[in-house]
């Protein structure tokens, strides 16, 4: 196969962070190349470089064997490269349609037929007049992917396209990259899902601290090689832990929202209540509910016996309940202000100042139980690290019931790790926790049961000992 793009002695620096030293990267014609490493090894901005919504402090770049300078996206654009966003860099106040039509001579009469046929290829059943702001964060993942597909790149970089997806949009996604691969197109596949890279990928070139350790066939590789690579060292891997329950903390009867119909579940004192369902089916209005963000039409919520109507998310974070929000970006984090800023949120200012030596007590044990360092603006650092920031602010209001959605999103296979070891001592510490997550795996590993959704109605609900894979796309499908 021929080399269609050569990246070599990429160098990149943040406010002083070196996000990239020295960083190669390579393709050949129609490929699936991944692209991986931990948290913060530079793989988004590697991808941001060659998609040109970044500019190297250095490199060199070739395009067909010809050297090309890269300076913004439309340069991008016009070379056939373009790239689907983690954070993705869409216009909530356009419609579906508007958003996938941007930057193309499409007529306002012709957006809905222009839009439609992307749509349906990615399985996204919205009207294309739809506002985008209205939908979820998996959704909005779903327009993003048409959009890549309206601009008919020849190389197309993906980050963590699955992040927010649950397994219908994945294998609908993987049967497009396939046609997309016979078409002759190169895909850029940044995840930190080994079961996805060794499904649908050819290489994988690692990145560790800003610079390329290498490239493997996956053919000729395995996880542990590549984990390794990443890491530097082995990964030891957590088992869920068998624990005992308490009594109900948390009773939901008959709980309907504009989203949800007659929702009703239990969740003990020290349980993990995993919630499963395809994108749409109601897992974070659910959160929503509980934290004060979606008015409740009917149905009663309890708190350790006593009933609750938590109407505002400061009426929520009083009651004890905290929420880690499924898109960090629109629904978490002020991206211009500081590590400690984003998770202290002023609790530790006054008369306008802020107490310095309250809130480094209040946050430094915090940052060490989640390995996280201060910064000055939460925009520099990895999409693993912005996760741990909101997850650092609920520890910080010591909740009884904290609702995760999707909390591993972008978040590579250590810090994965750690953060499940992080529910396993919450759970020892006697707090509750509702998870959501988009990896079967995940709920399977983490939770005690697990309560399946679909269509804003609960269908079923298992021990986690008992359930499958199979069995709960069974009850979230049919």
């Amino acid at each position: 196969m021929p080399e269609i793009l050569s990246v070599a002695g990429v160098h990149k620096h943040y406010e002083g962070v070196r996000a990239l030293r020295g960083a190669a990267f390579s393709l050949v014609s129609g490929e699936v190349h991944a692209l991986m490493g931990e948290n913060g090894a530079g793989k988004s901005t590697l991808a941001k470089i060659i998609a040109g919504s970044e500019r190297a402090d250095a490199a060199t770049i070739s395009l067909d064997g010809a050297p090309v300078e890269i300076k913004n996206v439309l340069d991008a654009q016009r070379m056939g490269i373009a790239m689907i966003y983690q954070e993705l860099d869409l216009f909530p106040n356009l419609s579906i349609a508007e958003n996938i039509a941007i930057g193309r001579p499409v007529k306002f009469g012709e957006l809905s037929g222009f839009a439609q046929p992307f749509l349906d290829r990615v399985g996204l059943g919205a009207r294309p007049g739809t506002m985008l702001g209205s939908l979820r964060a998996g959704e909005m993942q779903l327009v993003a992917i048409a959009r890549a597909l309206a601009s008919k790149a020849r190389i197309l970089l993906m980050d963590e396209p699955t992040s927010s997806l649950f397994d219908d949009a994945v294998e609908r996604l993987f049967r497009l990259i396939g046609e997309l691969k016979q078409r002759g197109v190169t895909i850029v596949y940044v995840s930190h899902r080994m079961g996805e890279i060794f499904r649908i990928c050819d290489r994988a070139t690692v990145l560790r601290d800003g610079a390329t350790v290498g490239t493997r066939v996956i053919a000729d590789t395995t996880p542990d090689e590549l984990i390794r690579m990443m890491v530097g060292r082995d990964i030891e891997s957590t088992t869920r832990r068998q624990s005992a329950f308490g009594a109900p903390l948390l009773s939901v009867e008959n709980l309907s929202t504009k989203k949800l119909q007659n929702i009703s579940f239990e969740l003990r004192k020290g349980e993990v209540l995993g919630i499963a369902g395809l994108v749409g089916a109601g897992r974070s209005e659910m959160g929503a509910a509980l934290f004060g963000l979606d008015k409740r039409l009917s149905g009663t919520i309890h708190l350790k016996g006593r009933k609750i109507d938590p109407r505002s998310p400061s009426d929520s974070i009083n009651l004890g309940i905290a929420l880690v929000p499924e898109d960090r970006k629109r629904e978490g984090l002020m991206m211009q202000m500081s590590v400690a800023e984003n998770v202290g949120l002023g609790r530790f200012a006054k008369f306008g100042m802020i107490d310095a030596a309250a809130e480094a007590s209040a946050l430094d044990p915090v940052f060490r139980t989640l390995s996280l360092r201060n910064a000055s603006r939460v925009s520099t650092l990895s999409g693993g690290n912005q996760q741990k920031v909101l997850l650092a602010r609920c520890l910080l209001a010591n909740p009884e019931v904290l609702f995760l959605d999707d909390p591993t999103r972008g978040i590579d296979v250590g810090a994965k790790q750690e953060i499940y070891s992080l529910i396993d001592q919450l759970k020892e510490d006697g707090k509750s926790i509702i998870l959501v997550s988009s990896e079967l795996p995940e709920l399977l590993r983490c939770s005690d049961r697990i309560l399946v959704m679909r269509e804003g109605r609960a269908t079923a609900t298992f021990d986690s000992n008992d359930a499958t894979e199979e069995s709960i796309m069974k009850a979230a499908t049919l």
